[in-house]
Order: C-alpha cells, then sequence, then structure tokens
C-alpha cells in the first residue's frame, strides 16, 4: 500500500530517476532483503544517472554536433597522423577550462570534423555547453541576422558557449562584412571561452585566406595565439569505403 503514495510524491517532488527505481526495486524480489539505508543509496545512485544522463541529452541537443563521434570509438590505428598521447590529453579538456584554442589541420577526408564532434562530446559530457557550426553556415546565418535585426542576441549567444566548433575554416575567402562578424566573435571569447577550428589550410595560408592584412593580424592574434595545434596527414579515410560501393 505504502508505494503508490510514494511514487506519487517522488512524481510531485520531480524526482523521476528515483520514482522508476523505486518502483523497479519494489517488484524485485532479490532487494527486499536490503536495509533502508541501501534503498536510499540506490534511489539517490538511480536518481543521479537519470540527472546525468537528461543533462547530457540536453547539451548533445544544442550543440547540434554533425557527427555522433564518441571518444571510444577514434580508430589511432588510421595512417594519419594522429598522435594519441596528445589527443588523450584534449579529451581530458583541461584547455577548455583554461580558456584555450584548438586547430585541427590536414587533408580532407581524414577525419577533422568527426574528431572535432568527438571532443565536442566529451565536453559535453563534461557539463560543458557546445555549439558546432560549419564557418560558411555561421557567415551566411549571420549575415541574415544583420538584416532582420537578431544580429547582437546571436553574437551574444555566440559568446557564452564555453567550445565554440568552427568547422571548414578557410574553405572560401571572407569578405568585410565576414571579417568583421568573425573577429567579434573571437573578441568576445578571447581568455573567457575555447574556439576549435578544423582546417584544410595550413596555418600558414590563413592569413591570405582572411584576405585583409589588418584584420587578419587581428583574428588570428586572438585565434592562434593560445591554440593547441593537431596536425595531420594521409589518404581520405573515405576511399575505401567508396571503392567498395563502387
Amino acid at each position: 500500500m505504502l508505494k503508490h503514495p510514494t511514487l506519487d510524491l517522488l512524481g510531485q517532488l520531480g524526482l523521476a530517476g528515483m520514482a522508476q527505481a523505486f518502483a523497479d526495486l519494489a517488484a524485485n524480489d532479490e532487494v527486499q532483503g536490503l536495509g533502508h539505508a541501501e534503498w536510499l543509496a540506490l534511489l539517490l545512485d538511480h536518481e543521479a544517472t537519470y540527472r546525468n544522463d537528461r543533462r547530457l541529452a540536453l547539451r548533445l541537443r544544442h550543440a547540434r554536433l554533425r557527427h555522433h563521434a564518441v571518444p571510444e570509438d577514434i580508430d589511432y590505428r588510421a595512417p594519419r597522423g594522429l598522435d594519441r598521447r596528445l589527443f588523450d590529453t584534449l579529451l581530458k579538456g583541461d584547455w577548455i577550462a583554461n580558456h584555450e584554442n584548438l586547430a585541427i589541420i590536414g587533408p580532407t577526408g581524414v577525419g577533422k570534423s568527426w574528431l572535432a564532434c568527438a571532443l565536442g562530446h566529451k565536453a559535453c559530457r563534461d557539463n560543458r555547453s557546445v555549439l558546432y557550426t560549419r564557418l560558411p553556415r555561421l557567415i551566411d546565418e549571420l549575415a541574415l541576422a544583420k538584416g532582420d535585426g537578431r544580429i547582437a542576441a546571436r553574437m551574444k549567444s555566440l559568446a557564452r558557449v564555453d567550445l565554440l566548433i568552427l568547422d571548414d575554416w578557410g574553405l572560401e575567402p571572407l569578405d568585410a562584412n565576414a571579417r568583421h562578424h568573425l573577429l567579434e566573435i573571437l573578441e568576445d571569447r578571447y581568455g573567457r571561452r575555447s574556439t576549435l577550428v578544423t582546417s584544410q589550410l595550413p596555418i600558414a595560408r590563413w592569413h591570405e585566406m582572411i584576405g585583409d592584412p589588418t584584420y587578419a593580424d587581428a583574428i588570428l592574434d586572438r585565434l592562434v595565439h593560445n591554440a593547441h595545434r593537431l596536425e595531420m596527414s594521409g589518404d581520405s579515410l573515405r576511399r575505401p569505403t567508396a571503392l567498395v560501393a563502387a
């Protein structure tokens, strides 16, 4: 008779994890011999797990990661020059805690975006806010936001996220508006939040890609000055799949 009022009360208190655990344990004859403290510990453990799972799901939904990439699935055997020791250090997230940046550089198809998403997934697990976007798409979105008066709110939201992932950096030259918006984003984030970029272009060519020398100096100073670098090489990992499909 006790379980129904207790379940109702747990629901009213917003303790959905404990409510589910209470129902499961009450129906399990093997745990009937547990003491009150053991029961309470199990209920609290289920509630903590439930909340952590919900928080992670919310973080991942807001992150909009391009790939469902997790650290456990990283292939360190692929011939692409991935430094396992360095990447394991990056996964720990100290560089995010210290508000430093990261550049992942390499030819197309070596898994730059996937690795960036794996780092983003780990950051979500660590209860950090993450946002993934392709730089060309972000530039287009900011141009539209400027036109309809949403630019201030959009820039503010970009400044707050703990880890901003800008994929496809340097894919196309930047115009004047793009340079201005990019500088404002990096200025707001410098020393306060972390930015991760992936690029096919070596850093030596980023100045040329940005275009205007004054803007290029300012942008690179805020992005590269405190950035870790993960440089990869090798053939595209997509080629074997494409050949098999053919």
